[in-house]
């Protein structure tokens, strides 16, 4: 995944209003332009994480730490507690991070979710899945960006399907474990959060389309300063955050609608991915980079709308696997439409495209496009329109498996 197309509005957010500087695995590239300073360390590793931290708080005043990196939460929290800066606990962190203890902590404290139990192996999880009845989705306990989860709608097909979860919550920090869950069956929503000192903010509502069927792709959003769902989805989001201990940062919660009636899917206590806190921006005027930066510094953040309107992203995926051999963008459409606010393309001509379930976002995503509006319906309508106007071709290759093309399985509304 391209961090400077997805992440760089966020750096360039907290750089106005903070010097920063910077932990990272690699030396930094784009990143640079938006630093004060550096230092090159494995945030997954607490020994190499916390000696860079001491040595940058050495030379600077360090007013917070912070991460939007959902494998770092937990390394990153027990930095800045070492460093006597805020931030939410790392167990409470570790909650978020492991599905199974936050769908127990859900019960315990009478948030709606799903039904859900942890097992190791496929005969375990065969007995889960006859037990709560199919269909069920299978997931990995600690992970993140829906990868390694898949519907299985069979006894049939549970075999290949815990393979794939297990597979990659082999690759698990937190928790090996893959979870069997009740599917729930309604339109996904997350909701975005900011917590300070305690106290929860719902900032916006997140429309979400999902595809490749039987996995759960990302393949648009819509925010709406003016969603209808927010009175409903409001409530339970601050109340998921309240059971997993929840005190300070920005957090984006998934929400099913069933029936009606929201039900959890999982507490992610970060920003979002996928652009989804510059549609916020570009809809409430609602900086949630700025916020968490401010958090983390122990300021109260600012969190008045300053405009209410839409914004859509499309994320471009191929028809299939292969060989990116062209990707652009109509022009004129680009130059005439104000409304078409960016598209961005993160592969390049000559890169191999490959689709769940051999491959996952990071390696299928071609770019995206962002559209705005006075509503969502309008901003969506746009966003297909712009996608008309893009022309993105694959070759096949013969030694990659043929996936399902990204035909959304729910478009929302």
């Amino acid at each position: 995944m391209d961090a400077h197309a997805y992440r760089a509005y966020c750096l360039e957010s907290v750089r106005t209003h903070y010097d920063v500087v910077l932990i990272s695995g690699a030396e930094p590239t784009w990143e640079k332009e938006f630093l004060l300073d550096h230092a090159v360390a494995d945030p997954t590793d607490q020994a190499a994480l916390n000696a860079a931290g001491r040595n940058l708080a050495e030379r600077y005043d360090l007013a917070g730490v912070m991460t939007w990196t959902e494998w770092y939460l937990v390394p990153v929290a027990r930095l800045a507690r070492q460093l006597g800066l805020n931030t939410t606990t790392p167990e409470a962190l570790q909650g978020c991070r492991n599905k199974h203890i936050s769908r127990s902590l859900f019960a315990r404290h009478g948030v709606p979710s799903a039904v859900s139990v942890g097992v190791r192996t496929e005969q375990e999880a065969a007995d889960a899945a006859a037990l709560i009845g199919y269909p069920v989705v299978l997931k990995p306990a600690a992970h993140a960006a829906s990868m390694g989860v898949i519907r299985v709608d069979t006894a049939h097909e549970l075999p290949a399907a815990y393979a794939f979860a297990a597979q990659t919550a082999g690759h698990g920090v937190e928790s090996t474990q893959v979870l069997v869950e009740e599917y729930l069956d309604g339109e996904e929503v997350s909701v975005e959060c900011v917590t300070y000192q305690g106290l929860t903010t719902v900032v916006a509502v997140t429309r979400k389309t999902v595809g490749m069927p039987p996995f759960f792709e990302e393949l648009a959003h819509v925010v709406d300063a003016d969603d209808p769902l927010f009175p409903v989805v409001a409530p339970v989001a601050v109340a998921a955050l309240d059971a997993v201990g929840v005190t300070d940062g920005v957090s984006h919660v998934e929400i099913r609608i069933v029936d009606g009636r929201p039900r959890l899917i999982e507490v992610n206590a970060r920003l979002a991915g996928d652009m989804i806190g510059h549609l916020v921006h570009l809809a409430t005027g609602v900086d949630l980079a700025r916020a968490a930066a401010d958090i983390a510094c122990g300021v109260r953040p600012h969190l008045t709308p300053t405009r209410s309107q839409a914004a859509a992203i499309r994320l471009i995926y191929p028809a299939y696997s292969g060989t990116l051999t062209e990707r652009s963008m109509d022009a004129e459409l680009s130059e005439c439409s104000d409304w078409l606010e960016r598209v961005t393309f993160t592969r390049d001509v000559g890169e191999t495209l490959v689709l769940p379930p051999h491959g996952d976002m990071f390696s299928a995503r071609i770019g995206y496009l962002i559209t705005t509006g006075p509503s969502a319906k309008v901003a969506r309508a746009r966003s297909s329109e712009a996608y008309r106007h893009l022309s993105a071709q694959v070759t096949p290759r013969l030694d990659l498996p043929r996936a399902a093309a990204p035909t959304p399985t729910r478009m929302a509304p």
